[in-house]
């Protein structure tokens, strides 16, 4: 059908939802009043495009344009701006109907341009076209005669003014700013009216509520009820004060959206059926698979980003957060019940995030709120059993022993030369310290915590199901097999370069339209492993290169302590404090290379995993979190490990040292053990992690990056509006936000805190209250960051928090066999336990000390390496050292003793039953939790039960509807037939006109 001359003479309702072609002009706007004059804009490549514009459009325009110049209406003139007042809402266009749903930006640069003729009013243009408005002057005295673009900034004008045209062609509505000024950044707003919105939602199989009205959740059984109705009431102080949690028990009966089925739903307001995630959602995914001739065919709007033809594309925040005045908006009512410190005692809005950021985000802060609440109980064990080592610190027989100067143990030098005999009642305080964390409470602890963390993650599992249940998640898998459609822009450029090598042909012809459907079938073929062959040659040769820089930088901390505790050794004035000065340096020379090479590692493993080229954004993300992970796991552990397992163990013995440089001796463990250190070395990088990092950087660097930018802004040449910047629009000030890059650092903190209160529990019990202080400011931390200080992420839906339950679970299991191992090599708990029934003659402790005391003849001592000028007044004949070792009489003097072996063969039996009794209880434990709570599992048959219901009731009253114009036309038609006066053709035509008039009612879009 051809289009009409005077179709443009009508004047365009506000938002009128019309079918788009490329030769309409904008719709949504009023056709020109007395006094408003129209844009008559040259022809341009986006014209070329789209054909000329019917003669009889420019003249109803007013103008006297060639006829090949494309018209751009409801221009607003810089005389007559939308004043602030005129504005209903800042998340509109201009004409204050049309939802803005999605902002494109890009900064633009004129040449040749005269500064001073930039017309500093709210210049706009609505355009259908993809076309730039120029100022309606321009044709006026003092015109701005524009020079040469450039032909990289010409280029790009041509892709965004093709890719306008396309979105234009797929339905949605654009606005646009005028470019009146030599340079500046420039907002494409885009509407998406209901007919795009219907459509997509049915492709999407988005699920909507129906009229069915909210029905109730029962629980089962009475004592269940008292429960809930008990535990409601003490938990009312603590919840937000937003209207979805005060249904949390009701539930909306939902069914995906169909055109066909539109009396399924209540539609009061089209304008408001669907909310601003699900409008923007929609909207984004249209510009994701929207494709650009021009830029080399690219598919969507990441690819153009990537090329910098768009510099950010986001959906708005729902208004200001805090703003003075009683309209409440999701975004306000956030800021009030969540992302305030005051409110750190409340529960989280969990069904408000999710509908505000998407599923997501909100699994991300339920898991995160879940986490929190469960190191609750881990937290008051562990201060008890901290305490219990507090209040049996008097009993504790060894430390009385070490403690006592009577015993006079005589200790071997630490080193050679200036290190004298030492008294081992000289340790008496690290003695005592050691039993607050190495006593038998420990290993009960450990078994619980590896138990906990079983029971976290069915829990965390029953309550996914139970957010999918209520979030409609069911059936997601089709939504995630279409995101594995959408490529990355490099993998399609690395697909490119390759197919310009293999042949003559235009990448055009190759990646067009027409060839679509063959490029999906070979998928598999365009990049094979030959070609991901240097990227995967390149990831494992840098991974291995970097935990082996981890691994020298932990020996260059080691030989740090080595030599200085030996430089410290040779002054008598530092000679008594050179344990504690060098474990206290060497932890935080070992928390600053942590935190420094976490920053290296994580950009390393971005790079990493580009370089791999995967082809979806999904794949990506998990070969990133995989390599961040396994780095930062390295990083942070390596010390802790070195401590925990490997200090101490390889010293040898007097006369027989083990040396690291000439002079240099390994290191020893304090006489009370390395399980005191090990806590001192956990407990410093842990509270440093979380106090500098996860605080400090997270508060800090997001308000220097703003400061930086607005002293830039400020410093940029650009003409500014007075009246714009006094009331700025919500797309400038959600611009000015920090862009959101994802939720991989957020987890990887909390899953590095999770490994640090799981895996190496048994030496500090402590550590889940540190992890729970901090996760309490983490999560108001976090809220305020994405309330306030990001833009607006893109509404993603998931089913679970993907790749991170496989971690935590592994962390999990790992934790079991860490901590069986420290309970049985690090801490005294297994020698203690072997001599108590095997060598103590009344079952106790007494004389413990002396049994893991071995003698060693000091005469025996190699030259050059006895005490200079010994203080103690008698001549030492025997040394002692910690080992199991048979003494100078024996036939083979300084060999392992029995006990030794006795005590291995107890701590290796330990650790085999500590890991396969923690693991039946964990598999037990995983067992009686279904991972499907029962009531919800009753829920989803009660449903579709109701649904059913609901349908062929629904069924029932459309029929009816439709049966009676077909009775009332019978009778009519009898009447006709009585009648001769009566024409049957018209009642022909009535019959068929009311009976589609009442049924479309139902089924009209």
């Amino acid at each position: 059908m051809a289009t009409t001359p005077g179709l443009h003479d009508i004047p365009l309702l506000p938002g009128s939802p019309r079918r788009l072609s490329p030769r309409a002009v904008v719709r949504g706007g009023q056709g020109p009043k007395h006094g408003q004059q129209c844009l008559q804009v040259p022809g341009s490549p986006a014209q070329r495009l789209q054909g000329s514009v019917p003669q009889g459009s420019s003249q109803a325009s007013g103008g006297g344009s060639p006829p090949n110049s494309s018209v751009i209406n409801n221009y607003l003139e810089a005389s007559e701006p939308v004043s602030s007042e005129a504005r209903v809402s800042r998340m509109h266009f201009h004409d204050n109907q049309r939802k803005v749903d999605y902002v494109l930006a890009y900064h633009y640069r004129k040449r040749g341009a005269h500064p001073g003729h930039g017309s500093p009013g709210h210049s706009l243009a609505i355009v259908s076209n993809g076309e730039t408005g120029k100022d309606p002057q321009a044709g006026a005295a003092g015109d701005i005669e524009l020079g040469p673009l450039d032909a990289l900034e010409e280029e790009r004008k041509e892709q965004r003014e093709e890719f306008e045209h396309n979105l234009m062609e797929a339905g949605l509505e654009l606005e646009k700013d005028l470019e009146s000024k030599s340079q500046g950044s420039v907002f494409v707003r885009i509407h998406a009216p209901w007919q795009v919105l219907a459509r997509e939602a049915e492709f999407l199989k988005i699920k909507v509520p129906t009229k069915k009205k909210m029905y109730e959740i029962k629980s089962q059984g009475s004592i269940a009820k008292t429960f809930n109705k008990i535990l409601h009431k003490l938990s009312a102080p603590l919840k937000p004060r937003v209207p979805e949690h005060s249904n949390s028990r009701m539930k909306n009966l939902s069914y995906p959206f169909s055109r066909e089925k539109m009396y399924l739903y209540n539609i009061q307001d089209k304008d408001t059926f669907f909310d601003n995630a699900t409008r923007s959602r929609i909207v984004h995914e249209i510009l994701k698979r929207t494709t650009c001739s021009r830029a080399n065919n690219t598919m969507g709007i990441n690819s153009l980003i990537a090329n910098n033809v768009y510099e950010a594309a986001y959906p708005l925040h729902d208004g200001e957060y805090d703003s003075s005045g009683d309209d409440m908006n999701d975004r306000k009512l956030l800021y009030q019940e969540w992302a305030r410190y005051g409110v750190f005692y409340k529960f989280q809005p969990i069904d408000l995030i999710r509908k505000y950021f998407g599923e997501k985000i909100g699994l991300y802060f339920a898991w995160l709120g879940l986490y929190t609440s469960f190191l609750i109980p881990s937290s008051v064990i562990g201060i008890v059993v901290f305490l219990y080592g507090c209040a049996t610190i008097e009993e504790d027989i060894p430390s009385k022993e070490m403690c006592d100067q009577q015993n006079a143990f005589t200790m071997c030098p630490l080193c050679d030369k200036s290190c004298d005999y030492w008294n081992l009642s000289s340790a008496c305080g690290t003695a005592r310290a050691s039993h607050l964390f190495d006593n038998p409470a420990t290993v009960f602890f450990s078994i619980f915590m590896a138990l906990w963390a079983t029971m976290f993650l069915e829990n965390w599992k029953r309550l996914q199901m139970r957010l999918g249940y209520f979030w409609d998640l069911t059936g997601i898998e089709e939504e995630e097999e279409r995101d594995q459609e959408h490529s990355r822009p490099e993998y399609e450029t690395k697909v490119r370069e390759k197919m310009l090598k293999e042949s003559n042909k235009s990448v055009v012809q190759k990646l067009g339209p027409s060839g679509t459907e063959a490029e999906d079938e070979d998928d598999e073929d365009k990049l094979t492993w030959k070609d991901r062959f240097p990227g995967y040659l390149m990831n494992f040769a840098s991974i291995l290169f970097m935990i082996a820089l981890t691994f020298s930088i932990v020996f260059g901390v080691i030989v740090y302590r080595i030599t200085t505790a030996a430089a410290l050794s040779l002054n008598k004035a530092t000679r008594s404090n050179v344990r504690v000065t060098v474990t206290a340096t060497a932890v935080i020379i070992n928390l600053v290379v942590i935190l420094i090479l976490d920053e290296i590692y994580g950009a390393v493993a971005k790079w990493l995993t580009k370089i791999e080229v995967p082809k979806t954004e999904q794949t990506f993300e998990e070969r990133l979190i995989l390599k961040a992970f396994l780095l930062k796991f390295v990083n942070a552990y390596s010390p802790i490990f070195y401590v925990a397992f490997f200090k101490g163990r390889f010293v040898g013995r007097p006369g027989s040292y083990v040396y690291v440089f000439d002079g240099y001796r390994m290191e020893e463990c304090a006489p009370g053990g390395c399980l005191m250190e090990l806590c001192i070395q956990l407990s410093i990088i842990m509270l440093g992690k979380q106090l500098i990092q996860n605080n400090i950087f997270e508060i800090g660097v997001p308000k220097l990056k703003k400061l930086f930018r607005k002293l830039k802004d400020e410093t940029e040449p650009e003409e500014a509006d007075s009246a714009h910047s006094k009331h700025p629009e919500q797309w400038d000030l959600d611009y000015s936000l920090e862009p959101y890059t994802g939720l991989t650092p957020e987890y990887m903190e909390m899953i590095i805190q999770f490994g640090f209160v799981t895996l190496f529990v048994a030496s500090f019990p402590l550590a889940p209250v540190f992890a729970l202080l901090n996760n309490v400011i983490e999560v108001r931390l976090d809220a305020k960051k994405f309330v306030t200080e990001l833009r607006r992420p893109d509404a993603v839906r998931t089913k679970d928090i993907g790749i991170w339950f496989d971690i935590l679970s592994g962390i999990g299991k790992f934790s079991v066999i860490i901590n069986a191992f420290v309970i049985a090599v690090t801490s005294d708990f297994i020698p203690r336990l072997v001599y108590q029934y095997s060598y103590s003659h009344n079952g106790t402790l007494h004389g413990f000390v002396n049994h893991t005391l071995s003698f060693f003849n000091v005469s025996q001592l190699k030259e050059g390496t006895q005490p200079e000028n010994s203080q103690f007044e008698q001549e030492v004949q025997f040394c002692r050292f910690k080992d199991y070792r048979e003494p100078p009489w024996a036939p083979n003097p300084y060999e392992f003793s029995k006990q030794y072996w006795a005590v291995l063969s107890a701590r290796l039996a330990f650790v085999i039953i500590f890991q396969n009794l923690v693991m039946f209880l964990s598999v037990l434990v995983d067992w009686m939790i279904p991972d499907i709570p029962t009531d919800i599992s009753d829920q989803i048959k009660r449903e579709k039960s109701l649904f059913v219901d609901f349908f062929l009731k629904e069924e029932h009253e459309k029929l009816k509807l439709t049966e009676e114009p077909a009775r009332r036309s019978q009778s009519i038609g009898r009447h006709s037939r009585r009648s001769p006066a009566a024409s049957p053709a018209p009642s022909g035509r009535s019959q068929l006109g009311s009976s589609v008039s009442l049924g479309s009612q139902h089924t009209s879009v």
